[in-house]
């Protein structure tokens, strides 16, 4: 049941851009710069009732190291309602949270918005039974959904 609900999780991405995952990482594509994904991103995050903990623009420190990045961001939130029971499920899932998107262009100049898959993260952890991820998963892709979407 929690791997066809993985599944199901993973076509939705699939379904409203194309997306794809590697080691529990989703990405999906943004018809928008990176700058206006991130920032619709962290609009409905917070329209959410989500706590913003940090924005780290990556590409802003490459420049300040003399250095160049193609746009790269990431976003920390999260709120204790969400991470709290996954944290009971294993404490060690507090490693991976607070959740965390990045937004980024690649060499081709198309923008992507991933995060850490929370199903992936229980199994990371042993948990794959924790319905929270579940939950998490489902919040996450919703979330990411109505970033990309025009």
């Amino acid at each position: 049941m929690k791997t066809i609900k993985y599944v199901l999780a993973l076509a939705l991405a699939l379904a409203f851009s194309q997306a794809h995952a590697a080691d529990g990482l989703i990405a999906v594509k943004s018809p928008y710069t990176a700058e206006t994904t991130m920032n619709k991103f962290e609009e409905i995050v917070k329209d959410k009732g989500l706590n913003v903990f940090a924005r780290i623009d990556h590409a802003a420190g490459a420049a300040k190291a003399g250095m160049t990045l193609r746009p790269t961001e990431v976003l920390i939130f999260g709120n204790p309602q969400g991470g709290t029971p996954f944290m009971e499920c294993a404490q060690t899932v507090g490693i991976d949270l607070p959740l965390k998107a990045l937004v980024w262009e690649d060499s081709s100049s198309q923008v992507w918005l991933g995060y850490n898959e929370p199903t992936y993260l229980a199994q990371r952890h042993g948990v794959s039974e924790c319905s929270v991820a579940e939950k998490l998963s489902e919040a996450l892709a919703g979330f990411v959904k109505a970033a990309v979407t025009p």
